[in-house]
Formats: C-alpha cells, structure tokens, sequence
C-alpha cells in the first residue's frame, strides 16, 4: 500500500524524515519496501533563483528581445537576453542560470551558455509555465519589490517534496489499510519512544442535514452478509474536476483523479479506510435500495462493461428491479457518477470478509475496496466516513445533505474482552517488561484498561482490530511496539539433541549434488509449487490429469488454482522468461514437492463396512486420498558450447542430460545393477527414457519435452529434461553405506564388441542384459560408435560397445576374460538376436 508523507503527517505530529518513519514502520511490523522521493514540480525548481533586473536594454539585432543585466545573488551579474514583452529595469524575477534542467511534460531542456543573434546569454528570465508554477505564457514572473536576491525559487514558493513510503500491508492487518490506520501505529511507537506526538483526525462537527427532499429507504435481507448498511443522499450537486489539492494527494499515491465525487470517495478510503460507493440517485429504479442475492445465473454487467452471471452467494446491492453492483467488490453499469449527475446516494457499509473474498475470486475482480472488505474493516467506521465524505461533498461540489443517515445495524459490533497477564507477558516474550511499560503500549493503541489489578488488565479491544482477540495477540502488539531488538539475545542456548533422520540425510544430499551441478554449470531454481490450472486442462499433455490435481478451495487467481504434479511446468517457465531475455543457453535444476490426488482412495472406500463420512476411522483415513513427494528436475536447452574459439558450438542433448543423470545416481551411491532401463510413453516427451528400480518403480524419467508443450509456452530450442523421483531414490539408498576402499593394484581389462542388431533395439538393452549376466566384475559399459549405412542388412545396424572388466583381488587371466565375453556374447544373441561382425 502507498503512503503519502505528508498526508501521513494531517493525522500523527512528528518531525521524523521520510527515511526515519519508514524505519520506525518497519519496526512495528508494517514492513516498508521502498521510500521514493515525489515532486510536486517536476525538478523541483532546482537552479533557479529570485534575482535583480539591473539594466534592460533593445537587442541590437531583434525588435522584440532585450538584453538585460540580471542579479542572481552571485558576485558578478548575469548578461541574460529576454524576449518577454513585460521585461523591465528594476523588477524582481525568476532566473534559471546555467545549467538549470527545466521540463515541459516529460521533456527536458538543459540551459545553456548561448548566443542569440549574435549577443551572449548566460540564464533565462522565466514564465509561470517554463517552470510548473503556473499555466500563463504572456510573459516573466514579475515578483513583489520587496523580495530578496538570490532565495531558490523552491524556497519562494514553499515548495515540499512528498515522499511515497511503500507499505507491505500483511493480511491480518486490516486495520493499517489507510493512513490513518498506520498513524495509529506510528503513534504508538513515538510514545514508547519518547517523542512529544498526537494523534488526530477531523471533526464531523460541521456536518448537518440540510434538508429531507431525497430520502431513500434502504432493506437489508441478508444481514450475515451485510451486518451494516449506512447511506445518505446529497443533492444539487456540481460534479466537476477536483481541486488540485485533492488531485495531487491521488496520484501520488498511484490513483487517477476521476471528478470530484468519485475522487472524494477514494480520498476517504485511502485517509480512513473505509470504502463508499456513490450511485447516481437519479437512476435508482423504484427510489430504494434492496441488499440481498439474487437466483443463480443472474446476468449482470460491470462498470468496465464485462458481463458476469451472479452466483446465489453473491452479495448485491439492488434497485427495485435489477442488480446495481456486487457488494464490496465491483459496481455495475449505469450505476456510477457521471458529469451530467446532480444527485447522490452514498454508500457506507461493513460487510462479510469471507462473502466478499468468494464473490471476487469467482468473478476475478480485485479492486482497492474488496482488498479491504475482503480483510475485514472497521465495523464501527461506517458513520464517521460518510460524515467526512458529505462535508467534503459540500465543500467541493456544492451539495446539499438531502437526507437523514439510514444506518441499518441490527447487531452492533462490540469490543473484544482479553484478559492479560503480566507474568504471561514476560513469559511469552522472555524478558520481563514494566507494567507502567505495557499499560502505556496498549493505551497508546486504543484498547482500553476496564479493570487492573496486580496480575494483570482486562482489555477491551476495538472490534477495528480483528487480529487482536487473544492474549497472545496483545503481547505480540506490546512486542512489536516496545522493539524486537530491545529483547536481548540470551548468553545460554537451551536445546535438546536428536538423532539425525531421513529428512536430515536427504538435506544432506541435496546440498551435495547441488554443489556437484553447480560445479557443472547449472543454476538453481525456485519456482511456486502453486500452478495454472490450464496446464491440466488445455489438452497440451494427458500425462497429468486434472482429476489428479490437488486443488485450492478458494485460490487468489487460476493462475495459482492448484498444486503442482511436475516440476516440470515451472521449470518451462523459467526458460521462457530467460528466453525472452535473450539467454536461451540454459541448465537449471530445481528440489521441490510434488502433490497427487487419487480420488479411489478417498474416505469410506479405502475402509471395508465403513460409508458414515463421520466414522472416526473414516476422519483418519482423511488424507489418504493424497500424495506428496520430493522430486528434483533438470532441464537442459540451447548450446552446450557456444563462442568458444578452441571449440565448435554445439547443441545440447539427450547424451548430455543422461550423463548428468547417471553422474548424480553414481554420487548418490545408487547400485547400478539395481537399475533397469525402458522406453518411456509419456506424451509429456517427445521421445524419452525410464529408470526403474527391480520392483518395476520409476526413479528417472527423462527425454525430450515435447513440441505441443514447448509451443505453449512460446520455447523453440529443444528442451532436455529429467525428473528424478527424490523420495524413491532415497529410499533406494536407505541402506547403502559409503565404503572407502584404496585403489585396485590389479590392471581394468578393456574389451569391445561390434555388435549386428535390429534397428529397433537401444543401447538401454545392451547395458541392461549386460549388467545383469556379470554383476561382480562388468565396471563400465560405453557405446562408442553408430553405423547405419552400406554393407549392412536391410533394418539392422551395428554397434560398437566397450566394456571395462576389473578384479580387485587379482589379476583377471585371459581365460576368465574369454568365459565373461562368451557369456555376453551368447545373451546378447539369445535375447538381442545379435551377431558379431
């Protein structure tokens, strides 16, 4: 949320600058993500000067400009040539010297050392609108004769810059959606610093009805999603531009001037909190105002012209026959305030946070009032704004209050009762604080003392906080405001030891091949475990249903709908923003949890003779339904090697992203020999590569992402990528042990084979069958050429492969040798069909 300085100061006394209360804020809890400095005008009148027209004569060579001597509160006086007509000896101007920047829009011109039909001029005398202080061209600012030389014009003019303090507003506080609601804190926080401060805020004591001409009568049906409805009508009104005060304090806080109702309406939301709607009284149908749903599937279009259709949980304020907008989030055509309006129902209401955050995540509209509603305001803010709007109404636009405030409350919001302990305090905290100290924090934030005693207080909190019901809730305001860093760090740590864990050994994993990854090239990623739900929907892919989705009940946006099932989407967007950027070379790798929904294994149906949803066993069984895993991903795209003068570019591939994959199976101490290999037929691929366990479980798939996907999301380059399931992998290497052995004193055997065989068969199969016919002494299988051409049969090819036999216990004869290669040669030709060559 944006926080004017300057406004800030009409509510809390203080004579901090801009950076000082973003710390103090900061402190609090109202975290500040930046302070940025805003002009009233443009440069703010930087190089310009109150100066002396000493001389004024013609220009030799012009019928219009005059060449002037100028004092600008230097040592020497400035030869300055003038064109304006009203120039003349003795007047008292603005003069921008050299050097100077001056703007016109967002253009900018730099005053330079210049010569004008031949004579020399070192600065400029100015007009109103050369510098922003005006609109008049007809010629020079001429100021009072009393006025001093050489005063910067930002200091003639009283001129101030605002600061925009930017404000991380978390969502339970509600109550810190205005400025004044963090003038509330800000004070707070001077008092328990010391600081000679109040808190205020105008009166409503001018405010009167002035007649009862146009009195609307309001119904309010539906009292749980509208516990208050306030409103009053205002007439004659003149609905123009606002003033440019009003205008000025919108748009630095980011919102654009609309007219002076509308921009009244907004002032008061962002001073108070509080958001109203004003209708146009003119064009409420039937003369009254109706709260209630309406039938599911009621058309209704908005003020941005969009059609929606209304659910029977919406909210709506009605005329006496249709819709005029949905409560607290979004007005409806023809219901706003226009400039041919004269007359004006204001709206001033509390309704249902939880009614108010449904209806506009079901129709997609966020607006600055249901960010507020949605949170949940003030319950007793409702009169007071409406006051301050009418007298503002009044004042700027002419109107007449023309009825007496409807103010429809059939439950009247109370104070919330905490009873607080001192002794739980210090407790809580860990330090013992003054009961002098927390009386005066708690008074200073509005809750009021009703009893005290030696123990403690009784509280009653403002309903305004509805972050604030429980004790803990107290102290953690009294924390906040009496400093997080006043509490000092203990001199003893209090700690009990535990065994490390699974958890603990698959941390330990990941920061070791990471580090391996790292070292490879790659960079880490993060991305949001909360995905789009068109990835499941849009029939890019099958291999991730919808129905398998894990789904959020009420999701801020579709765009972060449900829980991811892949890594993979994520990742794809990563390379499509760095693709964007002009870095299409990449290598990512990414850690996170995968969620699955089985709807086969939800409630009663996993429980034999149990149907009663509110079985016990039934209420267990609840989360059996869903799945979450660990699972690590890699993505390779673009070149392997680009711009190197000792090398030729190359593309990334299969072989590349593989040989990442069995490096960090190998660092992980995963048996080879425990690993079958198998084509994939997943549609999310291309073409791609499975490495299952003996029980038949995927640990790794990999492949080639497929077109229709990487068309998706606008990638070209072939992407690479492998999924490795981190949980299943861990528990494969449960057992295993790192053993430190010295190296074999006994010499590798190298042996190779051509092998003929049938175009169909991969690589995967010649390693598969060849670990599993010699598991003690086969340490490497390597393909190291392809030869598809002449000489061959029809639909065969030939494969040279080399394998890597080694005893550590001896030297390995020729005769074992021999018998290992037999054996390979004769599985290769019973399951492969393969022959020699």
């Amino acid at each position: 949320m944006n926080i004017s300085y300057k406004w800030l100061r009409d509510y809390v006394d203080f004579n901090l600058t801009a950076d000082e209360v973003a710390a103090a804020l900061t402190s609090i809890g109202l975290e500040v993500g930046g302070v940025e400095e805003v002009q009233s005008i443009k440069g703010g009148l930087e190089g310009l000067w109150t100066a002396h027209v000493l001389t004024c004569e013609p220009h030799p060579n012009s019928d219009h400009m005059h060449v002037c001597t100028v004092d600008v509160g230097g040592k020497e006086p400035l030869q300055i040539v003038c064109g304006a007509p009203n120039v003349a000896a003795g007047q008292k101007v603005i003069a921008a010297v050299v050097g100077t920047v001056l703007y016109d829009g967002d253009k900018e011109f730099v005053i330079k050392r210049s010569k004008l039909r031949g004579v020399e001029s070192l600065g400029m005398i100015c007009a109103e609108d050369e510098i922003g202080v005006g609109t008049s061209h007809d010629g020079i600012i001429v100021l009072p004769e009393d006025t001093s030389v050489g005063m910067p014009a930002k200091e003639y003019y009283h001129l101030e810059s605002d600061f925009l303090i930017e404000v991380d507003i978390t969502p339970n506080r509600a109550d810190a959606c205005s400025h004044y609601g963090v003038a509330r804190d800000l004070y707070a926080w001077l008092v328990q610093n010391g600081y000679q401060t109040s808190l205020h805020r105008p009166s409503c004591d001018a405010f009167q009805v002035d007649n009862v001409s146009l009195t609307i009568p309001v119904t309010v049906e539906n009292t749980e999603a509208c516990p208050r409805y306030c409103a009053l009508s205002l007439t004659d009104c003149d609905v123009k531009e606002s003033p440019e005060w009003l205008q000025e304090r919108l748009r630095i806080i980011g919102l654009r001037p609309i007219n002076n109702i509308v921009d009244i309406t907004n002032y008061i939301m962002m001073a108070y909190g509080q958001p109203l709607h004003c209708f146009d009284a003119d064009m409420i149908d039937g003369g009254q105002v109706i709260v209630k749903t309406m039938p599911e599937g009621t058309s209704f279009v908005t003020l941005d012209g969009e059609e929606h259709k209304l659910s029977d949980r919406d909210l709506a304020i009605c005329n006496a026959s249709e819709p005029m907008c949905i409560a607290g989030v979004f007005g409806g055509k023809g219901s706003g305030t226009y400039d041919t309006t004269r007359n004006v129902l204001l709206e001033s209401a509390y309704f249902n946070p939880t009614w108010i955050r449904k209806s506009a995540r079901r129709h997609g509209l966020q607006t600055d009032a249901s960010f507020r509603f949605e949170r949940g305001i003030d319950p007793n803010g409702q009169i007071y704004a409406l006051k301050q709007a009418a007298i503002m109404a009044k004042e700027l636009a002419g109107a007449k209050v023309s009825m007496e405030i409807v103010d429809v409350c059939p439950q009247p919001a109370t104070d919330f009762n905490v009873d607080l302990k001192y002794a739980y305090v210090d407790a809580l905290i860990g330090k013992h604080i003054p009961a002098e100290t927390v009386k005066s924090i708690v008074t200073s934030l509005e809750m009021a003392i009703r009893k005290e005693d030696q123990e403690g207080l009784q509280l009653s909190v403002p309903p305004y906080r509805v972050d604030v019901r429980r004790p803990c809730d107290v102290v953690e305001d009294i924390l906040r405001i009496y400093g997080y860093n006043n509490i000092e760090i203990p001199t003893t740590v209090k700690s009990s030891l535990s065994v490390k864990g699974e958890t603990d050994k698959s941390y330990k994993m990941q920061n070791l091949v990471s580090e391996q990854l790292v070292g490879c090239g790659f960079h880490e990623i993060l991305n949001n475990s909360l995905h789009k739900v068109a990835y499941y929907t849009n029939g890019m892919q099958a291999t991730y249903k919808a129905d398998n989705c894990v789904r959020l009940l009420n999701p801020l946006s579709q765009d972060l709908g449900v829980l991811r099932q892949s890594l993979l989407f994520g990742g794809l967007e990563s390379i499509a923003r760095n693709t964007a950027h002009r870095m299409p070379d990449l290598r990512l790798f990414e850690f996170g949890n995968c969620y699955h929904y089985d709807e086969s294994h939800k409630y009663a149906d996993i429980i034999p003779g149990v149907s009663d949803s509110r079985d016990p066993e039934v209420i267990k069984h609840v989360l059996d339904a869903y799945s979450e895993e660990m699972h690590m991903g890699l993505w390779v795209t673009g070149k392997r090697v680009c711009g190197n003068w000792a090398h030729a570019n190359e593309e990334s591939s299969c072989a590349e992203l593989k040989a990442y994959v069995m490096n960090i199976l190998s660092r992980l101490g995963v048996p080879f020999g425990m690993l079958v290999f198998a084509d994939g037929a997943e549609d999310i691929f291309d073409k791609s590569l499975e490495i299952r366990n003996r029980g038949g479980k995927v640990l790794v798939k990999m492949g080639i992402v497929s077109h229709k996907i990487r068309k998706a999301f606008d990638i070209e380059n072939h992407v690479f990528f492998a999924d490795i399931n981190w949980s299943l992998v861990m528990k494969a290497i449960r057992n295993q042990t790192v053993k430190y052995t010295e190296i074999s004193k006994f010499p590798a055997v190298s042996r190779d084979l051509a092998l003929l065989i049938d175009q169909s068969i991969e690589f995967g199969q010649i390693e598969k069958i060849a670990y599993q016919t010699e598991k003690k002494l086969l340490k490497a299988v390597t393909l190291f050429d392809v030869y598809e051409g002449k000489n061959l049969p029809a639909g065969k090819k030939s494969y040279a492969v080399n394998f890597i036999l080694q005893d550590t216990e001896k030297t390995m004869s020729d005769k074992a040798i021999d018998g290992i290669m037999q054996k390979l040669i004769q599985q290769f030709t019973t399951q492969l069909g393969a022959e020699l060559r």
